[in-house]
């Protein structure tokens, strides 16, 4: 059975919308046609609604389909998300509580709309159809806004008894450390972000003591303009102080990885977001440290950590087949 569904990925900094061809009898799924537009937080919840609402429509359009031809919605959030009330408890990213995420959408859309932590729906993503796909147990971070993650056991989406499981980015690696937008300090996601990369890189600038700065050069003297590509660049060319940065990140990253994998034991660990796309040059060093610190070394079965392959269509596809 072929069925046509929309999947969104609503970010901290993007609002992207996909609507995904299903073939559940061959276990296919393709994103044939999507749209996107800037989040723009902080503002109200209705406008957000509005502008998921757009980026519906013109995917749907896109894919030369009328919302008749949609069988349902989905939608992946950042934050503490209850499938069963339909109700984003909270945000922090976003900063909503008790969000009525499904209903205003589907006043906007006249369709059925379910919700879903974002990470857990990039997780599900991956199982059905990325490099988790045909494991029993993974696990998927996302490195982006924030750290997101999402845990499949025995082919199923776990996210404990209040829903608000495996919010992976929020356990402390370092104790009374740097203050994250969860409340809490020295959480995961305050160091292993991509924003927490950015804001590593910036702080590295400002404290360079010679005069002349490779990074603050390469993003022409406007330090608001790094982003999370800027170090490796950098390290890439041979500048020490972006290598320093790189080599700190990667340490925390690995250290929140550990943690999961002794906890969990998936058969596959995927790392995806838009800082995996440095592929080798941040996968090799993180599997180094993993191979020297997990507390299953010894043994002959290993976690496999690997890219997410599906990048950011595992959140759509994801949010498709909930």
């Amino acid at each position: 059975m072929v069925e046509y569904k929309v999947g969104i990925d609503l970010g901290g900094t993007n609002i992207v919308a996909g609507v995904v061809r299903v073939d559940s009898k061959k276990q296919e799924y393709e994103i044939v046609a999507r749209a996107e537009c800037k989040t723009a937080i902080p503002r109200p919840e209705a406008d957000v609604c509005d502008s998921m609402a757009d980026v519906v429509k013109k995917a749907v359009r896109k894919a030369k389909l009328t919302m008749d031809d949609i069988a349902y919605v989905g939608i992946g959030v950042p934050g503490a998300v209850n499938p069963e009330t339909r109700i984003v408890e909270t945000s922090p990213n976003l900063f909503f509580t008790n969000w009525e995420v499904s209903r205003m959408m589907e006043e906007r859309l006249n369709k059925y709309v379910k919700i879903e932590n974002d990470a857990n729906a990039a997780a599900l993503g991956e199982f059905l159809a990325g490099s988790a796909k045909g494991c029993k147990n993974a696990v998927a971070i996302t490195l982006g806004t924030g750290v997101g993650g999402g845990i499949i056991i025995d082919g199923k989406i776990y996210s404990g008894s209040n829903f608000a499981g495996a919010e992976l980015g929020h356990m402390v690696i370092v104790k009374d450390g740097k203050k994250c937008g969860c409340g809490r300090k020295g959480c995961w996601e305050a160091y292993a972000s991509a924003t927490a990369l950015i804001n590593m890189t910036k702080d590295a600038i400002r404290s360079e003591k010679a005069e002349f700065s490779y990074m603050l050069n390469a993003v022409d003297g406007d330090i608001e303009q790094v982003n999370g590509k800027t170090p490796f660049d950098a390290m890439k060319d041979g500048d020490a102080t972006g290598k320093e940065v790189v080599e700190n990140y990667i340490s925390y990253l690995a250290c929140g990885i550990v943690n999961v994998i002794n906890i969990f034991q998936p058969d596959v660990l995927c790392i995806g977001g838009g800082v995996s796309r440095q592929g080798e040059t941040l996968l090799a060093p993180v599997r180094a440290i993993v191979e020297q610190e997990r507390i299953t070394k010894h043994n002959d079965k290993q976690t496999q950590v690997c890219a997410a392959t599906l990048g950011n269509d595992a959140g759509i596809i994801g949010a498709a087949c909930l």
